[in-house]
């Protein structure tokens, strides 16, 4: 039997509006006891001081913004990120922000700098006049590069949205599901979703879906759609509003979703195959995520980490109005 690594969020992501200083300390102990819970003491020390350097980075540099704290990876690959998103001035001269001793704001300009040194993995993205996004990573991860934002609308406590990615010897495998509305009920849609997924990660997409159909029947049903990667061929089955694409510098290919809505009805939905060219991005997100972006203008964020162009679609293209999900895979 072919090894499985399964990479995928495993409860909500938090999400933690700095906007005063008081906001630091809270967002520090919430990224301290998820490294104590996931990892152990070592690692939490170094992820919460790179939480409190970020935040503080958020009040002092753009007036604020959003820290994303979620645990993704399996139980032996077990990663805590921080994704520090703003809307602020940005950097004209990311190297030279990321020196110790630099600083805009009079402080000891050692913010950035040690959050690279501390994190396992770090990439940042900023542009003048759109905002900064920092990514830094703690723990082993392995497996296809991917990024993830996966959050409720605001005074929810669960999440409606969900997602899966496994990887076999083969390629990979990605779900991504968005159950009716928002809230508690949301929320249990997309888990029957989600299992019926998990359950066979690899069959043909068309199969998965008919499965979720089936299991969702008893809840209030939603939208999902299922990507399987083997080598260069990608197969695709969607049904609902989950939007889909390959994106490369020079195209961007959509990839079709049948109108419905799984739990609700019985009929089987068709999987349309796709060429992936080589470095493309597979980007699936909800309606919670505006589909009226461009990537391929945008070299500058097309080369960043996929949690970087995860994060920056959400902020630039996120609705507001219901949980989102946005899954960018490399």
């Amino acid at each position: 039997m072919d090894e499985v690594v399964i990479a995928r969020s495993r409860r909500i992501q938090q999400r933690h509006v700095i906007d005063d200083a008081s906001k630091v300390g809270e967002v520090r102990r919430a990224a301290q006891t998820l490294a104590n819970f996931e990892i152990d003491a070592e690692v939490a020390g170094k992820v919460a001081l790179a939480a409190t350097e970020l935040a503080n980075n958020l009040l002092l540099h753009a007036d604020g913004g959003e820290l994303l704290i979620q645990t993704l990876g399996g139980d032996d690959s077990t990663v805590i990120e921080l994704l520090a998103i703003d809307r602020g001035p940005g950097m004209t001269d990311i190297g030279r922000c990321m020196k110790d001793g630099y600083s805009t704001a009079g402080t000891p300009g050692t913010g950035l700098g040690a959050v690279r040194r501390l994190a396992t993995e770090f990439d940042i993205h900023s542009v003048p006049g759109e905002g900064t996004v920092a990514m830094a990573r703690f723990g082993n991860g392995e497996g296809v590069r991917y990024g993830a934002v996966n959050v409720a609308l605001e005074g929810e406590v669960e999440c409606g949205d969900s997602w899966s990615l496994q990887e076999d010897s083969q390629g990979l495998a990605l779900f991504v599901i968005d159950g009716l509305g928002h809230g508690t009920f949301a929320a249990e849609a997309a888990r029957a979703g989600l299992d019926a997924f998990n359950a066979g990660p690899f069959a043909p997409p068309q199969e998965i879906l008919l499965r979720a159909n089936d299991v969702m029947s008893k809840t209030r049903g939603g939208a999902a759609a299922c990507a399987r990667i083997i080598g260069d061929k990608l197969s695709y089955a969607g049904i609902g509003n989950i939007s889909g694409a390959l994106v490369s510098p020079d195209k961007s290919q959509g990839l079709v979703s049948h109108n419905g809505t799984l739990g609700l009805n019985q009929r089987r939905s068709q999987q349309f195959e796709y060429q992936r060219a080589p470095g493309a991005l597979l980007i699936m997100h909800s309606d919670g995520v505006s589909a009226r972006w461009d990537l391929k203008s945008r070299p500058d964020l097309l080369s960043r980490h996929p949690a970087i162009i995860a994060a920056a679609l959400y902020r630039d293209h996120g609705r507001g109005r219901d949980d989102a999900t946005v899954v960018v895979v490399g």
